[in-house]
């Protein structure tokens, strides 16, 4: 059997090597590393994936996220409502600006923004509502742009997780997750469902003014070389990044179809598990399991360590919520906050997950997995 990884980039990439060579060849041949034509075109066909009308490539998620609020114009001590149960970047991006991140609590069983306590959190100050589709899956963009509308605040959707995800609303429309709010942000971290070889991410929307400015924002704030408009970054997928992107943008539904046949295995073994829960599939969303992630009732820490000996990785995504984070205690939570983050703080583990997972693999985690427990 093949040694297990968390995420198995390098066997992806031999499957695609002539395409993904050639496509890195062709840059260095152009020497157009920065802003080339490969970035132009990535841009192109990856505004068609996601049906939405303009595509601002960035150096990374984080940057996307930060661009995406300067691009709204929010001032110092304005609030930005979001969720404790992400990676730091959703809430150090308000920080690093001067902003106010609000925490709601998730949803016990999708783990997202909770629709139910996101109304009571806004204020007068509130001026982005910022959802986290975790894990694969989309938050419940339907009532949370309801709110958002109704209070006249917008929305941006981090999106770093679910690119590919579908959002289906109480109609039956399904729309691609990232593109409802008024901005999505996604990052291109190699072990994303799209990942570069490098660090990069992108913003997207529909409304043509904001994308213009998001624009001049990633180029210092600069519209025309030498004139800056605002103060703004330095923020460029560069373009051997973004061939790469294209070469696997055309492969990312057979990607995703490759991960949700694991997860349907992986849930097919565990479904009876008492001490486990497998990952909820909202009505509302596809998922597109950029993750696997169980929720082990108790003894999650030593189940963990277990698995290790066995040789078989697994990972705490994530193991302390922001709102009681060193960084963040200044912003006058504690424990007790929101019992939902904490909880599954102590719970949750993900499994291996990726597009070259084979059945012998799988087998041997759910099997080992079993027995564990079994112990237990």
């Amino acid at each position: 059997m093949q040694k297990i990884h968390m995420v198995d980039l390098h066997t992806q990439y031999l499957k695609i090597k002539p395409e993904i060579d050639q496509a890195i060849q062709e840059v260095i041949d152009s020497t157009a590393f920065i802003n080339g034509q490969s970035v132009r075109d990535f841009c192109t066909d990856f505004a068609d994936y996601l049906q939405v009308g303009h595509v601002i490539p960035c150096a990374n998620g984080t940057d996307a996220l930060q661009i995406a609020l300067m691009a709204l114009d929010l001032k110092p001590g304005d609030e930005v409502i979001t969720v404790p149960f992400t990676f730091v970047a959703t809430a150090e991006v308000i920080a690093l600006l001067n902003l106010k991140p609000v925490f709601v609590d998730v949803d016990p069983h999708t783990f997202t923004m909770s629709v139910d306590q996101l109304e009571a959190a806004i204020t007068a100050k509130t001026k982005c509502i910022l959802p986290v589709h975790l894990y694969g899956q989309c938050s419940h963009m339907e009532p949370i742009m309801v709110i958002a509308e109704k209070h006249g605040i917008p929305v941006v959707e981090d999106n770093a997780q679910a690119i590919g995800a579908e959002y289906i609303d109480a109609g039956g429309s399904v729309t691609k997750g990232g593109t409802i709010g008024d901005f999505g942000c996604t990052s291109f971290f190699p072990s994303k469902n799209l990942g570069a070889y490098g660090d990069g991410g992108a913003l997207y929307t529909n409304n043509a003014d904001l994308a213009e400015k998001a624009q001049i924002i990633c180029n210092h704030g600069s519209k025309i070389k030498y004139y800056n408009d605002w103060i703004g970054v330095n923020s460029r997928l560069d373009s051997i990044q973004a061939a790469v992107l294209r070469v696997k943008l055309r492969y990312l539904d057979k990607y995703i179809s490759a991960r949700q046949a694991a997860a349907d295995y992986y849930d097919r073994q565990f479904r009876e598990v008492d001490i486990l829960e497998i990952p909820a599939r909202a009505s509302y969303s596809s998922h597109v399991f950029h993750q696997y992630t169980l929720k082990i009732l108790h003894g999650r820490d030593q189940i963990h360590q277990d698995l290790i000996e066995k040789g078989i990785p697994s990972m705490i995504y994530y193991p302390v919520p922001l709102h009681l984070q060193k960084a963040y205690q200044g912003f006058g939570y504690k424990k007790g906050d929101f019992p939902v983050t904490e909880d599954l703080g102590e719970k949750v583990l993900s499994l291996p997950m990726h597009t070259e997972l084979d059945q012998e693999q799988l087998s041997y985690i759910t099997h080992q997995l079993i027995e564990i427990l079994t112990v237990k």
